[in-house]
């Protein structure tokens, strides 16, 4: 599956990998209405679509994301244009629930600047990998708003309360280095090397027990927001629907049998 390379949003299918590229360079990747419409599209299709056991995030040129468009919000304030009020609950929002629930791994690959909504996209998925120029900000505070994309639950529970107090209220840039250090990334590599770093960590977990990844996600989210007793239940769910998986069946036949398994992501 691939998509026109003209459009806000390039979509590839590699395997059982999918991968949106935010593709608005000139713009840093930030989130227009036309961004903003074709992204969630594609995020929805990808979390329904069978075939695919791994989603990748990235953007084109020298940026990952840079967050709303603020040319387009500057225009939609002076308008008083009411769908002004809806882009945290019709966009940011879907986004962030749909990355929540996905029954599938999601790499963010950070290769370059993530600002604002920018920098939550990364925080609400599954594991990030950063090139070493990638920059991370929080500038919410900067133009006079509160965090949204999900980055005031996210950022505390990446890098603790206290460094993302610090990070939302005085818009602290954190280089990819200081990123690894504190929590907020899961690999640092060279800018060269991200894509056949992520293209290799894409195929090892589109390898594997897609459903099981997909439950020990939403599991670990639970517990964060959730008491024991509540997240024990919860772990007793996804316990029991990965038991009647066939990924199961095979892990435990190929340990028997003393053999590598063949998951097919069931």
């Amino acid at each position: 599956m691939t998509s026109p390379d003209d459009g806000p949003l390039l979509v590839q299918q590699d395997g059982a990998v999918r991968t949106l590229t935010l593709h608005r360079p000139r713009a840093f990747n930030a989130f227009d209405s036309t961004l903003k419409s074709a992204f969630l599209t594609a995020l929805q299709q990808a979390a329904v679509d069978a075939g695919v056991r791994v989603v990748v995030i990235t953007g084109s040129g020298r940026a990952f994301c840079a967050g709303q468009d603020l040319k387009e919000h500057l225009q939609l304030v002076a308008a008083n244009d009411p769908r002004l009020a809806d882009t945290v609950s019709e966009f940011f929002n879907p986004v962030v629930r749909l990355l929540a629930e996905m029954s599938k791994p999601v790499i963010a690959a950070v290769n370059g600047p993530a600002a604002g909504a920018g920098t939550g996209l990364a925080a609400a998925c599954d594991l990030r990998v950063a090139a070493r120029s990638a920059v991370f900000r929080t500038s919410f505070a900067g133009v006079a708003l509160s965090a949204d994309t999900g980055l005031s639950f996210h950022l505390p529970r990446l890098v603790g309360t206290g460094r993302a107090m610090r990070m939302l209220l005085l818009d602290e840039p954190v280089n990819a280095e200081a990123a690894l250090d504190i929590g907020l990334v899961d690999r640092v590599v060279d800018d060269e090397d991200l894509p056949d770093a992520v293209g290799a960590l894409a195929a090892e977990l589109a390898a594997g027990p897609t459903v099981a990844f997909g439950w020990i996600a939403r599991s670990v989210r639970f517990a964060a927001a959730n008491t024991l007793d509540a997240t024990l239940d919860f772990e007793d769910r996804a316990q029991a629907a990965c038991f009647a998986g066939a990924d199961h069946r095979e892990a435990i036949q190929a340990f028997v049998d003393k053999r590598p398994p063949t998951f097919t992501g069931s």
